[in-house]
């Protein structure tokens, strides 16, 4: 029987040439939530989410994922594992339809790697699961746009279908509504919600309402450290929380 916990992390320490951008960090992400990390400015955010997604190796500390030490393995091993950073595989192909983008993405799960002359027979067999993903995150419409042209939001939509392709069990979002116009956020947050039913999501975000609406965990982190942890109603009522921010100022 697997524990709550999916992926945990103790005493991570990150050092730059005694600068420390992440700081004795220990984090639990529970099994089947959306888990947010949020901070003003310099928090440490992208450098925490760095460690935990294997691109950075941590300067002290150790990392589990399904109670696998994983401190030491790259980010193709821990995709293998199940757990995948949305643009480890994102990197969409800017003149293939997004159903073409998804197709590749499933060949690639398969093994298939890049097979770009194989039979249109075999490819077909990929079109029903790319279309059923291209619906699951609201692009139907948009199967034979090229991704090139596709707005910046349906954009990133395709890029986390792609990501839903590998068929992970954990997905690792950095920044999913960056640059996005409202109505974008809106839909990715939604979006980020639905794929959430069914597996668990760690998320570094800005966007504080996207956080409050769909996130059932919030870790707050303020100089590389954990400021403080909870839902949303107990982090921003924290005064440390709100003093970080305002200090900070929001970033």
């Amino acid at each position: 029987m697997y524990s709550d916990t999916i992926l945990a992390a103790q005493n991570l320490t990150k050092e730059f040439k005694g600068f420390f951008a992440v700081e004795g960090v220990n984090l639990s992400i529970r099994r089947g939530s959306i888990h947010a990390l949020i901070g003003p400015n310099g928090a440490g955010k992208t450098t925490c989410f760095n460690l935990l997604t294997k691109f950075l190796p941590p300067t002290r500390g150790r990392i589990t994922y399904k109670g696998q030490d994983i401190t030491a393995m790259s980010p193709a091993d821990i995709a293998r594992l199940g757990m995948v950073r949305s643009f480890q595989i994102s990197a969409v192909f800017p003149h293939l339809s997004a159903l073409e983008n998804v197709r590749i993405a499933l060949q690639r799960q398969r093994g298939d790697s890049f097979d770009f002359w194989r039979s249109e027979r075999v490819l077909n067999a990929f079109n029903d699961r790319a279309s059923e993903l291209l619906a699951d995150v609201g692009l139907t419409e948009f199967s034979n746009v090229q991704a090139v042209e596709l707005p910046y939001g349906r954009k990133r939509a395709l890029e986390i279908a792609t990501t839903l392709a590998l068929d992970p069990e954990m997905l690792l979002l950095d920044e999913p509504t960056a640059g996005m116009t409202p109505e974008d956020v809106e839909r990715v947050a939604a979006l980020i919600k639905r794929i959430a039913a069914n597996r668990t999501v760690l998320m570094v975000e800005h966007n504080l309402s996207v956080v409050s609406t769909i996130s059932d965990t919030i870790t707050v982190l303020a100089r590389g450290k954990v400021l403080a942890e909870g839902n949303y109603d107990t982090v921003s009522k924290d005064p440390r929380v709100v003093e970080a921010y305002i200090g900070g100022g929001h970033g």
